[in-house]
């Protein structure tokens, strides 16, 4: 065998290596689905499907990850897009949300203010990339963009379920909590991650009846409970950065 031959049987065994692996990444490709659903229903004017489809995003989300490190099938193919699925769900789908129900009659303000939260999206994310294994893995750095993408789909949520037209006050809250979010998420505020809870120790039987009485409320009214939870969230992070830097201390 001569060395042409040689380097082209590497390049085959290195892309069998390669492969991808598909469980993870059906459900990523699950977020991308969503972001994109998301973003045809609001098109059409169908703001309580698209804003559901952010949230439903938001826990595949949340299941690729932990399906990967389970089932030892990270890679960084998985990880790139990942974080692909996530700028279009979290950071288009959202954008263009909130664009349709309330930021569109303001003209060329309404499309900066929607271009301005996607853009800190990517900015958020790209960080992310950049900060894994430098930062503790207890905080996140800035708003995670599934909570900033809660935050302006929730909004256009209850709104919409409410049936408050986006007019007046309503459309000057769009552009508040839109802003909010996209500035909240570039910044180097502390939000705690959760990344600590182990769910696979044993935990008291009382543990069980908060997650039984936590669904119970969640689908007692979803869009006023996942709203007010993400706004309580991304407060908290402020709170934080307060007792931080009121006792001089850093979380990274």
């Amino acid at each position: 065998m001569n060395d042409y031959q040689a380097s082209r049987e590497d390049l085959r065994g290195t892309l069998r290596r390669r492969g991808i692996y598909l469980l993870p990444n059906l459900f990523t490709s699950g977020v991308l689905f969503s972001g994109f659903y998301a973003i045809v229903q609001a098109m059409n004017g169908r703001y309580e499907l698209a804003a559901t489809a952010v949230f439903v995003a938001m826990v595949l989300d949340g299941l690729d990850g932990r399906i990967a490190r389970l089932t030892r099938t990270q890679s960084e193919f998985g990880a790139q897009y990942d974080s692909l699925a996530d700028v279009v769900a979290f950071g288009a789908a959202p954008a263009l949300i909130m664009y349709e129900w309330a930021l569109q009659p303001l003209g060329r303000l309404g499309w900066i203010v929607a271009f301005v939260y996607c853009v800190c999206v990517a900015l958020r994310l790209a960080r992310f990339n950049t900060n894994i294994g430098v930062v503790d893995k207890r905080w996140f750095q800035g708003l995670p963009s599934p909570s900033g993408a809660a935050l302006v789909a929730g909004l256009v949520w209850i709104m919409n379920d409410l049936e408050v037209d986006p007019v007046g006050w309503g459309r000057v809250l769009a552009v508040v909590f839109t802003l909010f979010a996209a500035i909240t998420m570039v910044s180097s505020i502390p939000f705690y991650s959760f990344k600590t809870i182990n769910f696979r120790r044993a935990v008291p039987f009382w543990a069980v009846l908060v997650i039984v009485l936590i669904l119970v409320v969640v689908t007692s009214y979803p869009p006023l409970v996942l709203f007010s939870f993400f706004v309580v969230y991304s407060l908290s992070g402020y709170v934080m950065w307060l007792w931080n830097f009121r006792n001089k201390r850093s979380p990274f």
